[in-house]
């Protein structure tokens, strides 16, 4: 049999050949995949960052605010009816944390909360005083908080006065048959030093003078005050003791200005002590100060209640609280707090248009009512039934001004200043490579 034989350089350019070939067919196949996959990214394609949302820009890199990679947001939208509306992609909605809320009427009610003290009440005041001038020569009262009873012997005083007075008595009672306005007269002296008229009987049956005069108590309460002691020298109206009865007790709160159209005499406030957790009083309100503190700015707010058992202590720190049904604002719309951007001027909120694929928002301004802790009266500007944004609203109100539309900012619309690189109304098409030009990026180095 006769070999063939091909050259050997026809053998080395045939393998050359093929493997150029196969190279050639790997390395085009897929750079065409990949230039179509990116065409397919780039797009109409938004970038934006994920914890700032209201970064737009026409081509990938990091956010100009936290430094994050920047994520493809969706394409632009211009289908929208309305062209004072703000549209946004499901999920751009989803990265701004956007959720809408369906407004209802309700029969607001406002829930005022106030701190205050206990107090003792002060109409149930009493001071012990001494009737005449004299030296106490015994004090039957020791201590600051201790009980007495109405009658007790207070303290025993000695008065040259009272002993002169007595003898002027045993005197003219001698005579009282024949002389009865002298009686009468040196009785009557007794009588006005709040000697009773069993002590003076006491002295006239007896014959005998008292040098010392007993000061008794004139009413039932707790000495909150102790003014003298044992050897003291007092004159005629000295106060002795100071004596409150804590059998009913005030608490006073501090209410600001903004609170008192919602407080009202006679309403029924409740309130807890921190001195005595898990219990719960209740008293009804019997003043509203009329005049504001200059400086706290606010007004005392008295309850009065009961105390028999003596759990209300003076100075005892107190939270209460009143519920006012505002009838005023009947079947008024009511809404999360959160849903409501204020500019000290004016209150909008963000309305999501109905009947549309893409979440739709337009911008409306309303008249804002009392507010309810978390949530605020509408008087006017939105009706039942209608969806508002109540997360995410200042992320909305971003994108409407980077779009130049209505905004809490903005009211009548128009283009506003924009940072380089993101996509604006009538700003130039994506890919500008003069974008971000001179700015320093985070993690960039010059």
């Amino acid at each position: 049999m006769t070999k063939i034989r091909f050259p050997n350089n026809f053998l080395k350019y045939s393998l050359i050949l093929i493997f150029g070939m196969f190279l050639g067919w790997v390395f085009f196949h897929t750079s065409g995949k990949s230039a179509e996959k990116s065409t397919e990214v780039a797009r109409g394609t938004i970038w934006t960052c994920a914890m700032h949302p209201q970064i737009r820009m026409d081509k990938p890199g990091k956010c100009p605010i936290c430094g994050m990679d920047l994520i493809p947001l969706g394409t632009t939208y211009t289908n929208q009816t309305d062209s004072s509306a703000i549209q946004l992609s499901k999920e751009a909605a989803q990265l701004a944390n956007v959720a809408t809320s369906v407004v209802k009427k309700g029969n607001p009610e406002k829930e005022v909360h106030l701190y205050g003290k206990v107090q003792a009440d002060e109409s149930l005041f009493q001071t012990q005083t001494a009737h005449v001038d004299g030296r106490i020569e015994k004090l039957y009262i020791n201590f600051i908080g201790e009980s007495v009873i109405k009658g007790q012997k207070l303290a025993d005083i000695y008065s040259p006065e009272l002993v002169a007075a007595q003898q002027e008595l045993l005197e003219t009672a001698k005579t009282k048959q024949s002389q009865p306005e002298l009686y009468e007269a040196s009785k009557e002296k007794l009588l006005q030093w709040k000697l009773t008229n069993d002590q003076i009987a006491k002295i006239e049956s007896s014959g005998i003078v008292q040098n010392n005069i007993e000061v008794l108590s004139n009413t039932n309460g707790t000495v909150t005050a102790k003014r003298v002691n044992t050897g003291d020298h007092v004159s005629q109206g000295t106060v002795l003791l100071d004596v409150a009865d804590l059998s009913k007790v005030w608490v006073m709160f501090d209410a600001y200005e903004s609170d008192l159209q919602f407080l009202h005499v006679g309403e029924k406030l409740k309130f807890t002590l921190q001195a005595l957790p898990g219990k719960t009083f209740s008293g009804n309100i019997i003043f509203i100060d009329p005049v504001i503190d200059p400086v706290t700015r606010v007004a005392k707010v008295r309850v009065e209640t009961e105390n028999h058992s003596g759990n209300l202590k003076p100075e005892m720190f107190a939270t209460g609280m009143v519920t006012s049904k505002l009838s005023e604002y009947r079947n008024n719309v009511v809404i999360p707090k959160s849903a409501v951007l204020w500019t000290g001027k004016r209150s909008v909120v963000y309305v999501k248009e109905p009947g549309s694929e893409e979440p739709v928002f337009k911008l409306r301004e309303v008249d804002l009512g009392p507010m309810l802790g978390e949530s605020y009266v509408i008087t006017n500007g939105l009706a039942a039934g209608e969806e508002v944004v109540t997360s995410g609203a200042f992320s909305v109100d971003a994108a409407a001004q980077l779009e130049g539309k209505r905004s809490m900012m903005n009211p009548e619309g128009g283009k506003v200043s924009s940072m380089p690189g993101m996509v604006m109304p009538g700003d130039s098409k994506p890919g500008n490579d003069s974008t971000m030009k001179g700015m320093d990026m985070p993690g960039e180095k010059k």
